[in-house]
């Protein structure tokens, strides 16, 4: 007997979207011109060591044209889920900056519906981040493969590149390997959720210190 169909059931879906060469310029620039701002010595990194701004950068004037960009893809999500409600907003914003050596470990987003990472600073071997399988149970019987395939896969790897956004459920846990350049990698993080909730519900679980660790 032959399986006549095989169905995919409770996909979970990455947007990605890629900037255009002049338009990303201007937003990289305007970007790091605010982070030098707040740290001047950002470069001094040392090696296996991060750095992470507050989380209201999507409040400085700087960033109005990366803010438009998020704004935009956050609708097309919506609209391609085909959610009844559009008024969602940012409720936190920042930036993450590894030196050579620095990961993050997996973690999701809680108290947010939509979260992403837009790149402003990539290199070989500091150009990627993991997506985590985002149904436990899963790992409850984990017989050896033959073959691995996205059907069997507990994590996928994306690959990334300046001026690129990604856009994911909050609830898709993630993690980025050790940064194996001799650069800095540089992101921007962000969190959104419907504004009728935001005020109750989603404000970010950390504090406001700017060593505090966060998620990317």
């Amino acid at each position: 007997m032959e399986v006549s169909e095989v169905l995919s059931i409770f996909p979970t879906c990455v947007w990605k979207i890629q900037l255009t060469s002049g338009f990303r310029q201007r937003v990289n620039s305007n970007i790091l011109q605010v982070l030098n701002e707040i740290n001047p010595d950002m470069t001094e990194i040392p090696p296996g060591g991060s750095w992470q701004s507050g989380q209201d950068l999507h409040n400085r004037e700087q960033f109005v044209d990366l803010i438009s960009c998020i704004d935009s893809t956050a609708q097309t999500v919506l609209r391609f889920l085909k959610i009844g409600h559009n008024a969602i907003e940012i409720t936190g914003c920042w930036a993450n900056i590894n030196a050579s050596g620095a990961s993050h470990a997996i973690h999701s987003h809680p108290n947010n519906f939509l979260s992403g990472i837009y790149y402003v600073h990539t290199h070989p071997g500091a150009d990627s981040v993991n997506f985590h399988d985002p149904r436990p149970q899963t790992g409850i019987i984990r017989p050896p493969i033959t073959e691995l395939t996205s059907q069997n896969t507990d994590q996928v790897v994306v690959t990334v590149s300046d001026g690129m956004l990604l856009m994911f459920p909050s609830y898709l846990a993630h993690s980025v390997a050790p940064n194996e350049s001799d650069k800095l990698r540089i992101s921007i993080s962000f969190n959104m959720m419907f504004s009728l909730y935001a005020e109750r519900l989603s404000r970010p679980l950390w504090g406001s210190t700017v060593d505090t660790p966060l998620a990317e």
